[in-house]
């Protein structure tokens, strides 16, 4: 699988930003997509993740103000992040895991990772 991500960039606190990611190489119904982000001072944060059939999840620091949805045709995934605050800033990485029975999506092995995107938050 090869993951592609665009958005991010420099975002004024209180702004929206817009993440996507698309993926090719097999079909997805199986599998979660999401992200993960990752700071000099946290190695790696779970964001948010997403099955085939639209089941969200999100991480509590990031709960109300991001919301993930997956596009199936185009085997892309969202992250739209609104009110965005200085502790946004990260660098964002798209990733893809089989969904097997796990109900907590934060625990998926995700063994396809992309490149990563920054997103800079100033105050």
């Amino acid at each position: 699988v090869q993951l592609q991500a665009s958005g991010g960039g420099l975002v004024q606190a209180g702004d929206s930003a817009t993440l996507s990611c698309a993926a090719s190489g097999r079909t997805l119904e199986l599998y979660a997509m999401g992200w993960f982000r990752q700071t000099p001072y946290i190695e790696r944060e779970f964001v948010a993740a997403i099955d085939s059939s639209g089941t969200a999840q999100y991480a509590s620091s990031v709960k109300g103000r991001v919301t993930i949805s997956r596009d199936n045709d185009k085997n892309t995934v969202y992250l739209q992040m609104n009110n965005v605050i200085p502790e946004d800033t990260a660098v964002y990485y798209c990733v893809v895991g089989r969904r097997f029975g796990y109900r907590d999506y934060s625990l998926i092995q995700y063994d396809y990772w992309g490149p990563g995107t920054q997103v800079t938050v100033s105050s």
